[in-house]
């Protein structure tokens, strides 16, 4: 890592029985946000064993509002942070309330906190280390690119919401043009 990016080192209690994969068989990064109101309760959502293998969803590396970048999830583990593309992917949270506490309420769809400048600041320098590190690692996307899926509004199952809108609207896209890393979207997916 950068001189001055430092990593926390805060593995799961599972993160052994994560899947094994190969530094080449990675080429996406996928940027999300907690949708919680902070690190702390992103943790606890992370050590939650919720599937039969005693795992739980969580990304790889998280990204706190001062900057500070803790990895839950080493590079070489298949997390669970993205439907379809685990595999092949390492997942970046941002703490960020998102839609918290409703997330699926129809009324409350916007996302509306900024971003701060140290956590943009250690992204792109995560995103140079992991560049490094990853021979083929040449896609980038947000959460809401690659989950499209709509269910019903928790306030009027008529309604339909989209299930992931991380990093969301106030994400700087145009910061990490200088990534190098192509911006994937569904249509585009290989």
């Amino acid at each position: 890592m950068p001189a001055d990016l430092a990593v926390h080192d805060q593995p799961l209690p599972y993160v052994e029985r994560l899947a094994l994969r190969r530094s080449a068989d990675i080429d996406l990064v996928v940027i999300h946000c907690t949708e919680l109101p902070d690190l702390a309760t992103a943790r606890r959502y992370g050590e939650a064993s919720i599937y039969p293998s005693g795992t739980g969803n969580s990304g790889h590396y998280y990204i706190d509002d001062d900057g500070s970048v803790f990895r839950y999830v080493a590079d070489e583990r298949v997390a669970h942070h993205t439907r379809g593309y685990n595999e092949r992917a390492i997942g970046i949270e941002l703490t960020n309330r998102g839609r918290w506490p409703d997330w699926l309420d129809s009324r409350r769809q916007v996302m509306d906190q900024p971003y701060t400048e140290a956590q943009i600041d250690r992204l792109l320098a995560l995103l140079q280390q992991l560049r490094a590190n990853h021979a083929n690692l040449r896609y980038i996307a947000g959460h809401e690119d690659l989950d499209t899926a709509e269910v019903p509004a928790s306030d009027d199952a008529a309604l339909r919401v989209r299930r992931k809108r991380d990093p969301g609207p106030l994400f700087p896209w145009p910061r990490l043009s200088e990534t190098g890393l192509t911006r994937l979207r569904p249509e585009a997916t290989p």
